[in-house]
């Protein structure tokens, strides 16, 4: 390794670690959440963020500890779970608020991190602490 490289590798601490930069980090959030209700790829998030789609993949992964694909999910979990409290929102509406594809699509996913149904979950979530 000559000078030149090992003084840029020393000055820049994501590619020591192959973690994506902050503004990386804060525009690739952003953008998903901007578009929890839509379906914005990997691919699309990736070049924002000036980065191959494998290479966003991997670095964000690093950097967050999760994938992007699981990272969205639980936004759109948590958007649901403000949804389910706050709004007069059917079930299936609050699905495609999210992002799902149905109201079954959004049970699936919300039994698998919660495990409870939406409609549990928001009868558990309403009922008065004792």
């Amino acid at each position: 390794m000559n000078k030149e490289t090992c003084a840029s590798s020393q000055k820049d601490p994501a590619k020591q670690t192959g973690q994506l930069k902050p503004w990386q980090i804060q525009r690739a959030k952003q953008l998903m959440l901007d578009n929890l209700d839509a379906h914005i790829s990997v691919a699309a998030i990736a070049q924002a963020c000036a980065l191959s789609r494998s290479h966003f993949t991997r670095q964000f992964k690093k950097s967050t500890l999760v994938s992007p694909k699981e990272w969205m999910r639980e936004q759109r979990i948590l958007r649901g779970k403000q949804l389910l409290q706050t709004s007069r929102l059917l079930v299936a509406e609050i699905a495609l608020e999210c992002g799902f594809f149905d109201q079954s699509h959004f049970s699936r996913t919300f039994v698998q991190t919660e495990g409870v149904t939406p409609r549990a979950w928001k009868q558990n979530s309403q009922s008065p602490a004792l």
